[in-house]
């Protein structure tokens, strides 16, 4: 399936990269500062690998000093790529094979971007089944029947009414979506149904 939206057209051009060897607490106060999750790691425009959240936390788990250790040595070094014109679908499905949030874009080894998943959601919101596949939430049941007994309502049977970020069906604007009979609502279109 394609959905006619290349991956140049929705990456992120000004991402966040660091070299090789610059130490993993550099790097974390890094992600800390531009509030992200993750860095191309890249010496002379050429992708080395990412360093991801997870990355830091193995690299602090094997009691390693962050100090001495360099992104190189603890980045993933085995990094999916997708190329610009690729469709935002067959990207997706390569981001749910390999269960990442996030490609680089490159062209010939050189980075020349990022795609997160939040950048494919907010061009085409039509796609957040397939990502809620690879992206369980925890304690979702517990979570649905937490606010349904916050609204005053009988707790939730499962699948009666979801909650997702997209754009509402009814006003268009983008935010926090309700099922109310198969219907995309925001908060706003849903009070205004009664429901």
């Amino acid at each position: 399936m394609k959905i006619g939206i290349k991956v140049g057209d929705v990456m992120t051009r000004i991402f966040v990269s660091v070299s090789p060897e610059m130490s993993v607490a550099q790097c974390s106060k890094e992600m800390i500062s531009k509030k992200v999750g993750s860095l191309i790691v890249k010496d002379d425009q050429h992708l080395k690998g990412i360093l991801t959240e997870g990355d830091v936390i193995k690299a602090i788990a094997r009691k390693k000093d962050l100090s001495k250790t360099k992104a190189k040595d603890a980045m993933t070094k085995k990094v999916v790529t997708v190329g610009p014109s690729e469709d935002i679908y067959s990207a997706l499905m390569k981001m749910r094979a390999k269960k990442v949030r996030w490609l680089p874009v490159t062209v010939k080894g050189r980075v020349i971007g990022l795609l997160t998943v939040k950048d494919i959601l907010v061009i085409e919101p039509s796609l957040f089944d397939i990502v809620a596949e690879f992206t369980p939430i925890k304690e979702e049941e517990k979570k649905l029947r937490m606010i349904a007994m916050r609204k005053k309502r009988k707790p939730l049977e499962r699948g009666e009414l979801w909650v997702r970020e997209g754009t509402c069906h009814e006003c268009g604007a983008y935010g926090v979506l309700y099922n109310i009979d198969g219907r995309l609502l925001c908060e706003d279109c849903k009070d205004e149904l009664g429901r």
